[in-house]
C-alpha cells in the first residue's frame, strides 16, 4: 500500500497500577489522497496512535509502516528525517518558540532542512495567508490568541508539502467560522496533493469531512462511517525532497 498503515499495533501503559490499553490491536490503512476521520471521546487513544504513526512512541507490538518505511524500527537520524520531511504533525499543544515571529514559527521545517532564511520565508507566507495569518507574520506567539496559535501550527505542518498529515483536534481553539475553513484547507490538501491525512477529534461535526469515519473506543476500532474514494491532484508547490 501506497500511505499509512498500522497493522495489529498494540501500545499499554501501566497507570496507577492498572494496565491502560490506550491502542490495543488496531489496523488501519490511509492511502494517498484519502482524509480519515477517527472519532471518539477524550482518552479512547486517539491522540496516542497519531504519536505512533509519527513514529514519536515504538509499538509495543505490531508494525507501523509508511510507503516503503517500518516507521517503529527506523534509526533516530532517520526517525527525525520521516518527521521532518513526510510528516505534518498537528498537536493540541502548538509547541511554537517562544519570542520566534510567527512566520519563523511556521517556517521551522524548511529552516531545519537549511533552507535560507529568507526564502523560506518567502515560501511560507502563503500557507500564513491560507490560516489567515498574514496579517501576523510578524508577532510572536504571545502576542496571538490560541486560535491564532493553532492557525499558525497548521501551517507548519503542511509548509513543506508533506505525504502524511496528522491532526490532533486541529479546531480545538478555533470558532465555527474558522474551523469550517481549516477542516477544508486540510482535505483539500490531502485530495489535491495527495496526502494521506488522519484526524482525530471528538466533534461530530468535524468527524463528517473525512472520506471514510472511523470510531476509536477503548483503544479498538469500533464503526466505520461512509467511504468516498480517495482522490489525487498536484499540490501548489512541488515538494521538497
Amino acid at each position: 500500500m501506497s500511505g499509512l498503515e498500522l497493522r495489529d499495533v498494540v501500545k499499554h501503559y501501566a497507570a496507577g497500577g492498572e494496565i491502560v490499553r490506550a491502542v490495543d490491536g488496531v489496523t488501519l490503512e490511509v492511502a494517498l489522497g484519502e482524509v480519515v476521520a477517527l472519532y471518539g471521546p477524550s482518552g479512547s487513544g486517539k491522540s496516542t496512535l497519531l504519536l505512533l504513526a509519527a513514529g514519536l512512541l515504538a509499538p509495543d507490538a505490531g508494525a507501523v509502516r509508511f510507503g516503503e518505511r517500518d516507521v517503529a524500527t527506523l534509526a533516530d537520524e532517520h526517525a527525525a528525517e520521516y518527521q521532518r520531511r513526510e510528516v505534518g504533525f498537528i498537536s493540541q499543544s502548538f509547541e511554537l518558540l517562544p519570542g520566534v515571529p510567527a512566520i519563523d514559527n511556521a517556517a521551522v521545517k524548511l529552516l531545519a532542512d537549511r533552507v535560507p532564511l529568507s526564502i523560506a520565508r518567502r515560501e511560507t507566507t502563503p500557507w500564513m495567508e491560507r490560516v489567515g495569518l498574514g496579517h501576523r507574520l510578524r508577532h510572536t506567539p504571545d502576542r496571538l490568541s490560541g486560535g491564532e496559535r493553532q492557525r499558525v501550527a497548521i501551517a507548519r505542518a503542511l509548509v513543506n508539502e508533506p505525504r502524511l498529515v496528522l491532526a490532533d483536534e486541529p479546531t480545538g481553539n478555533l470558532d465555527s467560522r474558522r474551523g469550517g475553513e481549516v477542516l477544508e484547507l486540510l482535505t483539500q490538501f490531502g485530495h489535491e496533493c495527495p496526502a494521506a491525512v488522519l484526524l482525530v477529534t471528538h466533534d461530530p461535526q468535524a468527524a463528517e469531512v473525512g472520506d471514510r469515519v472511523l470510531t476509536l473506543r477503548d483503544g479498538r476500532l469500533d464503526v466505520a462511517g461512509p467511504v468516498r474514494s480517495a482522490q489525487s491532484g498536484t499540490c501548489a508547490v512541488a515538494r521538497r525532497r
